[in-house]
């Protein structure tokens, strides 16, 4: 085998702990990471070498990964020293097309954490439609929002959630106080704030009420611009508790009733199938779906 440069350290690291304890879950306990994160090193680092290192059953050594394990072993400076191979390794890169308001809220302050666990992986986020399922530009992954079953994809639900009334401070000491929100009264009495992507009528079914979606006025495409307008005291929005989890544990949202509903909609990874088979692919659905856990 020939190589052109040294692989990533923390593959070596993970294929020294796989080849000695002979198991994928005691090498994640000695890595402190998931058995997950254990099984896509191995597959990045075959996937670089181009060999297979073990046999899938017991964790044995093949040949190529024997004659390897000798070389990590004996230090990185040796691996430097291989000769010159049939060109470098491809970079991989990933290409995840986002909603907004998850992006800015749930994916973006965990980002670091998969950059740390594969920092080789070069990421590029770009803007998918809620509901509409519209990229700017194909992409490898997307999240989608919406009620599942595209026909056209694979996919796995990552987030489920659910939702209140509730509305900024100023807007509840105008028309306020309510009574839990949950009477045509109440309703009556404010500015329900209409989206496509989170409709009234598991509320007004929760509450027991008959009551027609919110008909005319302003409408938004994206959670955060509802969830924005309302702490402005546009008015009363649902809002979803995992998502609008920074509204509310700033004050600018305040909950209307202690009860709460589940959504009709959740947040979907999905990709074409046969995208899974890089290594890279798969291991970010898998992180992503570990983080939101």
């Amino acid at each position: 085998m020939a190589f052109t440069h040294i692989p990533p350290i923390q593959c070596l690291v993970t294929f020294e702990a796989v080849a000695r304890l002979r198991s994928a879950s005691r090498a994640a306990d000695e890595l402190c990471v998931t058995v997950s994160a254990v099984s896509h090193r191995i597959r990045q680092l075959e996937a670089q070498l181009g060999v297979k290192l073990f046999t899938r059953n017991d964790f044995t050594l093949t040949g190529d990964g024997a004659h390897y394990l000798h070389k990590v072993c004996a230090g990185l400076a040796a691996l430097g020293q291989l000769p010159a191979g049939r060109g470098g390794a491809a970079v991989p890169r990933l290409r995840v097309a986002v909603t907004p308001t998850f992006s800015r809220q749930l994916l973006m302050p965990r980002l670091e954490l998969f950059r740390n666990a594969y920092p080789d992986v070069e990421l590029t986020l770009q803007v998918s439609i809620p509901l509409l399922d519209v990229t700017a530009e194909e992409a490898d992954l997307e999240i989608r929002f919406g009620t599942g079953g595209y026909p056209d994809r694979e996919y796995r639900r990552v987030l489920d959630d659910v939702i209140t009334p509730a509305c900024s401070p100023s807007y509840l000491n105008q028309h306020g106080p309510f009574d839990g929100f949950s009477g045509e009264d109440e309703f009556v009495r404010v500015r329900l704030m209409k989206t496509p992507l989170e409709p009234w009528a598991p509320w007004f079914a929760g509450c027991g009420v008959s009551r027609a979606e919110p008909a005319g006025g302003a409408q938004f495409n994206d959670l955060g611009l509802v969830y924005d307008a309302a702490a402005s005291g546009f008015g009363v929005a649902l809002v979803r508790h995992k998502l609008g989890a920074a509204w509310f544990d700033s004050g600018r949202l305040l909950p209307l009733s202690p009860r709460s509903v589940p959504s009709p909609h959740s947040h979907y990874l999905c990709w074409r199938p046969g995208t899974l088979e890089r290594w890279e692919c798969a291991a970010f659905v898998d992180w992503l779906t570990h983080v939101l856990a």
